[in-house]
């Protein structure tokens, strides 16, 4: 064996096939950064839809399929073969990046699918010593404000019922004895291939885009609203920095909470504003904003407006689709609206503590219409894109 290789860490990641989740595996494997890289997921590599550059980072060598929440599991996952002189391995990093994505589900599911599953697998990394655990969070944790929240801000009212179970992991997680915890709250992630948020967009961009004759495509609540973004590579790599900070200190500086905790942002302070103008340049299409009667409205019946607009895109997007000859597999793309992500609730992170403690900066520092069609020729390589 390689003793340069061997003095890498290895790494564990859970949630390997999610989407942050492949793209860290293939930060780590492009850069060469571990010497054993074992990503779990409940779902088998060949139902993923990965991309070319994510087959080999995921490909069945490195890969585990199991449910990480429940406790017999554990002992496959994390049990390495012994090293060259028989000593027993552990992993030194571990990346939970699995959880339940889909919105607007029932707290049940959420308390079993990200919750369970972050104190399963952190229980079990304490107990084996692991030198950082690095628990993917969200910035919808905070309660909506416009300022750009810090760290120690108030956490009373999650955006999502998926945040709310995610700040209750992140607090339970604090009270492992041993865990060398660190979380990483992050806004709406976007890059290659993203579904949700930005696919959704997107995707209603290109329905307004064919209809004729032309319609305004126009957001709720404002221009203003914040929606601050992270691009996919940049999360990879903080996830990275983090594990690697996390490995050394046991405190922020000058902080007096014990729970390590970093928001991770881009430079753009994202608003609804400039994702109308990028989509403006980008379709030729006119965008715009609800007046205050319509947004009025759909305070008091927001799960009635957004039924009405979904019942209206979804029937041709697959319309679309089909003439474009994609049938049944659009990837992740849908116009379909979530409300938990309609609601009038601003996204706001301030990321300087991160960038001062332990040195990110993003390489991707705003999303503009350079990114967004990057994200396009994404689709269109994966025939997702009618």
């Amino acid at each position: 064996p390689n003793p340069a290789a061997s003095a890498k860490p290895a790494v564990l990641i859970i949630g390997g096939l999610g989407y942050i989740g492949r793209f860290l595996a293939q930060y780590i494997h492009n850069n060469q950064l571990a010497s054993t890289l074992r990503l779990v997921d409940k779902q088998l590599p060949q139902l993923a839809s990965l991309a070319a550059e994510h087959q080999e980072a995921c490909s069945a060598q490195n890969f585990l399929q199991a449910d990480a929440s429940r406790e017999q599991s554990q002992a496959r996952i994390f049990d390495l073969p012994p090293g060259p002189d028989g000593s027993k391995r552990e992993f030194d990093y571990v990346f939970n990046c699995g959880g339940e994505t889909r919105f607007s589900q029932d707290d049940e599911v959420y308390k079993l699918r990200s919750y369970q599953l972050s104190l399963t697998v952190g229980r079990e990394a304490a107990r084996r010593g692991v030198k950082a655990f690095i628990e993917v969070s969200t910035g919808q944790v905070y309660n909506p404000s416009r300022t750009p929240q810090k760290e120690s801000d108030k956490t009373s009212k999650p955006h999502t019922k998926q945040a709310k179970w995610k700040f209750a992991a992140e607090e339970e997680l604090a009270k492992i004895p041993g865990l060398k915890l660190c979380v990483l709250r992050m806004p709406h992630v976007y890059g290659p291939y993203t579904g949700r948020w930005l696919g959704t967009q997107l995707a209603l961009a290109r329905v307004y885009q064919s209809r004729d004759p032309k319609e305004t495509m126009k957001w709720l609540w404002g221009s203003d609203l914040r929606t601050n973004t992270l691009h996919v590579e940049d999360a990879a790599r903080a996830m990275w920095l983090a594990a690697e900070w996390r490995a050394n200190n046991d405190r922020i500086p000058n902080v007096s909470s014990d729970k390590v905790v970093f928001n991770v942002v881009d430079k753009g302070a994202t608003t609804q504003g400039t994702m109308a103008n990028i989509i403006k340049q980008l379709f030729g299409i006119e965008t715009g904003f609800q007046n205050a009667l319509v947004n009025t409205f759909a305070r008091l019946n927001l799960e009635h407006v957004v039924d009405d607009v979904n019942d209206d895109t979804l029937d041709d997007w697959a319309d679309l689709q089909e003439s474009a000859g994609i049938k049944g597999n659009g990837g992740p793309l849908s116009p379909f609206m979530e409300k938990e992500l309609l609601r009038d609730a601003d996204l706001s992170l301030d990321g300087t503590r991160f960038e001062s403690v332990v040195g990110f900066r993003p390489r991707h520092e705003r999303i503009t219409r350079e990114e967004v069609e990057a994200v396009i020729e994404s689709y269109k390589r994966m025939h997702w894109w009618p």
